[in-house]
């Protein structure tokens, strides 16, 4: 690690040819990923990401250069490659002021926990799935562990270390039948160590995805038609998160390619949607004490009662907004410039009961676990996979379905919110932009959408 002195005069150095605004991200990560499928260890793969990244900002132009030779030769180097990009006048770093304090509560970090004692717990999991029926014919466990430490120093006088340790327990069982075959899976994840399976039931986890993917060997295909959707809660949230969460980062907001520009303080939604973004949510998949900019993170509000309050914000896009950076700056690794980013985004809870939400929907669908899908950020045009859905009838649950599609617009389906459950839950996920994948968690209460459009490969309703 390079000293404070070493890197103020780096940061001095960068600012010499026009730039006014240099940065540099010093990483150090470690990973492990252990699978385990139908009981047998099958992989155990350990990896390394060490490396700096530099970066410099005229106005609002950037450039940005990576190297995973942190020596200050190299540093040097980079510095003056990058600087060479820019014309002006000098400008003048502010002094590296003094590291906040970050949260490391961490019980059983990856490295103190031997790995024969987590492979006998996936072993385990594993077990339960495969033993919880003869129709099943794979279960499969993965154990990912992470620990990156960072240093985010900038000219503007940040001088900000972090440790962050992210542990998530990945579960699938696939079953088969007459020819037809279901998978259901849970991934869960926590800004935590090895005591994630303190927090977690995991036995109880693995023989619900098991009990799912049986479920939907009897399932029948959706009928293509428009009727109320009730999202569950948990990863029901991707759907806000995609159609919504995007379109508000400043990523997309500062050039114009959201359908939320210039619409603050405006009424986006109904008066059941509030909506926010925390980087700060103790023990959560997608928390961080500082942003990747060295910025402590918060708890932004996006939506209240239906009306636009505020936008998740990076520093550079918070120089083209004019608007003040809401610790959202994020970044896979050093290898890829920050930009503005979610952390846990969540509509909030309202006061319904689930139970009566079933109750009062005369027909409709029940989309209990959603899978993969796409967005458009610009429009909020979205389609996703129902992973586990059921049909609502006379106000109950009846019959399973598969092969289900929501299909709609961000900005419409806020609008058509009608019920709102208090039965707040997060899931997690890995999260694709421009800055790379990143931990997350999307998080709603249950929720009823009054109309949607739902495809399916069933025959017309």
């Amino acid at each position: 690690m390079l000293e404070k002195q070493q890197l103020q005069i780096l940061l001095e150095d960068a600012l010499q040819t026009g730039a006014d605004f240099a940065e540099i991200f010093l990483e150090d990560t470690a990973s492990s990923i252990i699978r385990v499928m139908n009981g047998e260890v099958t992989s155990i793969d350990r990896g390394n990401v060490h490396g700096a990244g530099v970066r410099l900002i005229q106005n609002t132009d950037e450039v940005y250069g990576f190297t995973n030779d942190v020596s200050l030769e190299s540093l040097e180097q980079l510095v003056k490659n990058l600087s060479a990009s820019f014309t002006g006048p000098l400008h003048n770093a502010v002094p590296l002021g003094e590291p906040k304090p970050y949260i490391n509560n961490i019980k059983r970090p990856m490295e103190s926990v031997p790995v024969a004692e987590k492979t006998a717990k996936l072993q385990h999991l594993s077990h339960i799935m495969k033993n919880h029926d003869p129709r099943i014919v794979q279960s499969m466990v993965q154990l990912i562990e992470t620990r990156q430490k960072v240093l985010v120093v900038n000219s503007e006088g940040v001088y900000q270390d972090d440790v962050r340790t992210y542990t998530r327990v990945y579960l699938m069982a696939a079953s088969s039948e007459n020819g037809v075959m279901q998978q259901a899976g849970e991934g869960p994840g926590r800004y935590m160590g090895l005591e994630i399976f303190d927090e977690i039931d995991f036995d109880q986890l693995a023989k619900e995805v098991a009990t799912s993917s049986i479920t939907l060997l009897s399932a029948e295909d959706m009928v293509p038609q428009v009727m109320p959707v009730v999202l569950h809660n948990g990863f029901g949230g991707v759907i806000f998160h995609e159609a919504c969460g995007h379109p508000l980062e400043a990523t997309a907001v500062a050039k114009g390619l959201s359908p939320f520009v210039g619409k603050l303080g405006e009424k986006v939604g109904s008066d059941k949607v509030t909506a926010y973004d925390d980087g700060d949510v103790e023990s959560a998949w997608g928390r961080l004490s500082f942003d990747d900019e060295g910025k402590p993170t918060q708890k932004n509000l996006l939506i209240e009662n239906g009306v636009l309050k505020g936008y998740l914000i990076d520093y550079r896009n918070g120089r083209k907004m004019k608007m003040a950076p809401t610790g959202s700056g994020r970044r896979q690794s050093y290898k890829f410039s920050p930009t503005s980013r979610m952390n846990s985004t969540y509509i909030a809870p309202g006061t319904d009961k689930f139970e009566d939400i079933i109750k009062d929907t005369k027909y409709g669908l029940f989309a209990k676990k959603l899978g993969g899908g796409t967005v458009v950020p610009a429009t909020g045009e979205f389609n996703f996979a129902v992973q586990e859905g059921y049909l609502i009838e006379d106000g109950k649950l009846t019959k399973p379905v598969r092969g289900a599609m929501l299909i709609g617009h961000g900005k419409d389906v806020l609008f058509k919110i009608d019920r709102v459950a208090d039965n707040l839950e997060f899931g997690q996920g890995m999260c694709g932009s421009l800055s790379g994948s990143i931990p997350v968690d999307v998080g709603q209460p249950t929720i009823r959408v009054s109309s949607m459009t739902v495809g399916g490969a069933g025959g017309k309703k």
